[in-house]
């Protein structure tokens, strides 16, 4: 994939920043000499092309919520039906499939600890598996920025 010097520039300085205002989409654009519907154009073709997997801001849960990490152990046959149900819920997200005993992963959010217990529990009703809940004991950040 060719890259512009607007586009790398537009990837550098946003994969980590996306602007905190009512306009992000154009505050990015002019920060790169582009249009509001180039950049969009840009995103939205990167995203089509498995380049970008979310646009979108990062916020710690549990300052302004709770969250967990949870888990499922199913059956390798079943396993795309039982995550098409938890992705039903819009409190989980993240959720993927590991090689492992617990092969869907997948975190769970909320306003406050006792709505993430009642998705879990939601969850285990509506699959038939126990969720392990895997709250987060000590919060660490990784960057995952590179410079592209």
């Amino acid at each position: 994939m060719e890259l512009t010097v607007q586009d790398r520039l537009l990837l550098n300085q946003f994969q980590q920043r996306l602007p905190a205002s009512t306009t992000p989409y154009a505050d990015m654009a002019a920060a790169c000499e582009m249009t509001e519907a180039q950049v969009l154009e840009r995103l939205q073709y990167w995203q089509e092309q498995g380049v970008l997997s979310r646009v979108g801001g990062v916020l710690n849960h549990q300052k302004v919520g709770s969250s967990t990490l949870a888990a499922l152990a199913v059956p390798d046959e079943i396993r795309d039906e039982v995550a098409l149900k938890v992705n039903q819920y819009s409190q989980v997200n993240h959720n993927y499939q590991r090689t492992h005993r617990f092969n869907i992963w997948f975190v769970v959010t909320g306003r406050d600890e006792s709505e993430v217990e009642q998705v879990l529990s939601d969850i285990e009703q509506e699959t038939g598996f126990t969720p392990l809940n895997l709250p987060m004991v000590q919060p660490f950040h990784l960057n995952l920025g590179f410079a592209i």
